[in-house]
């Protein structure tokens, strides 16, 4: 095996002179191998095996993951770059991953509860999912740094002229109600956080995400391998673990890439005639394909929303939807149109 990469790193224990590992990226007749050793104080190495398969992709997503797992436990490379072309940590966010930091770090807990109460009224009267009016991470600003002016409001991350507009009275009604020791702006911030605390955080917020990152990875190739099977939705839920919406999420983002899913969008509208078919397309046709609510409308009339669980309705729209959109975008192989099938 030859080994294309290798790196150093070190964790300072306590008082002492510190722990060091290796990790190392080895190649072999295109079998790709990753692999972590630490040093112990007797010199002993313990090693482990990350990952080792034929996928370059998958590997780059195990060693991202796993990295920066080990870089929140405190290792640090002896040479700069292990993630390669990864934003670097010094970036223009840098003085909002601070406040995100300091808030997760301070919360006041019962803002939180009432600000995340205020927006599951706002969400229900206004009919809107809860996440479009906030995140949790800027109700937790809010509730950690309470503004009591609309200035005040527009120093937090994440509250622009127009949310402050249509929300900002509402808010502040609340966050101004409590008590606070701190001032505005927050530029006090930077120098009441421990920098290694917060570069260990750093990490873990990469860890979360190359584990998301990960998983659709490897979720994009146990599809591609069912597949080629000739799976449908239900045994690919058995092989993947993931919802029926997760993975046509998934084959949505494999058919953008260019990948053929012909087998599986056959299979599933096996059951649906040509006819009601024919009336989606044609829906597409007159209404575009961005919303599916009109089209579920158009096609099956407006009292279908009372008719119970409309999960499979969309699923069969969102497939025809991905012939429709391949139609139309004049990609090679074409799809052909429902009425020519019949």
């Amino acid at each position: 095996m030859q080994i294309v990469f290798m790196n150093r790193l070190s964790k300072q224990s306590g008082d002492s002179a510190g722990e060091f590992a290796q990790l190392w990226i080895g190649e072999e007749e295109g079998n790709w191998r990753l692999g972590w050793r630490e040093f112990g104080e007797n010199q002993e190495s313990a090693d482990s095996l990350w990952y080792e398969g034929t996928s370059w992709n998958e590997m780059l997503g195990v060693y991202r993951h796993e990295l920066a797992v080990k870089m929140g436990e405190g290792y640090r490379p002896l040479i700069d770059g292990v993630f390669h072309e990864e934003e670097s940590l010094a970036g223009r966010n840098q003085e909002q991953l601070k406040l995100q930091y300091y808030s997760e770090q301070h919360a006041n807990e019962s803002v939180y509860e009432e600000l995340c109460a205020w927006r599951r009224r706002k969400a229900a009267s206004e009919r809107k999912a809860p996440y479009l009016l906030a995140s949790n991470r800027l109700l937790r600003l809010l509730g950690t740094f309470l503004p009591k002016t609309e200035e005040e409001l527009l120093q937090i991350p994440g509250v622009g002229e127009t949310k402050a507009a249509q929300y900002g009275l509402e808010i502040l009604a609340i966050t101004s109600a409590a008590e606070r020791s701190h001032s505005f702006p927050l530029s006090w911030v930077s120098a009441e956080i421990d920098e290694e605390s917060f570069t260990s955080w750093l990490y873990k917020q990469k860890e979360i995400k190359y584990k998301k990152q990960l998983e659709r990875l490897r979720l994009r190739r146990v599809l591609l391998e069912g597949i080629a099977d000739g799976c449908g939705m239900e045994e690919l839920k058995e092989r993947s673990a993931s919802s029926r919406r997760e993975i046509l999420e998934a084959v949505e983002e494999l058919e953008k890439d260019g990948y053929i899913v012909d087998s599986l969008i056959d299979r599933e509208l096996a059951s649906m005639s040509g006819a009601e078919q024919e009336a989606v397309w044609n829906a597409y046709q007159e209404l575009g394909d961005t919303l599916l609510k009109p089209v579920l409308h158009k096609v099956y009339g407006e009292e279908i929303t009372s008719a119970g669980s409309l999960d499979l309705y969309y699923e069969r729209l969102r497939l025809i939807r991905l012939r429709f959109r391949r139609e139309n975008e004049g990609t090679p192989g074409l799809a052909p149109h429902p009425q020519e099938q019949a």
